[in-house]
């Protein structure tokens, strides 16, 4: 089903957001984040591949997004505006990753805990009136 190599990238991604969200706990600790982002785009292109990588990076209607993740993740590495860094990153990721969002929401209803939280009456309401309009709600 999978290459050794996909699991491999699956593992990194993993690990990659992991450090992401640790670092954003630790008070956007710039190290944790740094990690996690090089990890992150490493397990990518392990998961896709060289050309499906530059395909998905370089689509058209993506390349804004490009643009922002790869700007954040260089303005956390090279300079001190940690915060300032996120933002345009997590810009950047909403518009690369957001058309994956309603698949992730739906396999995340699924489960035991999450779901049951995604399935309350006002989560619910929430989610779908940031899936129907393709905006955030507040």
């Amino acid at each position: 089903m999978f290459t050794d190599q996909q699991k491999i990238g699956a593992m990194l991604s993993a690990i990659g957001l992991f450090f992401g969200f640790l670092g954003v706990l630790l008070f956007l600790d710039r190290g944790l984040l740094a990690l996690g982002n090089i990890l992150l785009v490493s397990g990518i292109f392990l998961i896709l591949g060289f050309n499906k990588t530059l395909n998905f990076f370089g689509q058209r209607k993506k390349i804004r997004g490009t643009i922002l993740f790869f700007l954040g993740i260089i303005v956390l590495l090279a300079t001190r505006w940690t915060f300032v860094g996120m933002l345009v990153e997590l810009f950047g990721f909403v518009n690369l990753f957001g058309d994956a969002f309603p698949i992730i929401i739906s396999i995340l209803r699924k489960l035991p805990i999450i779901g049951n939280i995604l399935n309350h009456p006002i989560v619910n309401k929430v989610l779908q009136k940031a899936d129907s309009g393709n905006e955030l709600p507040f």
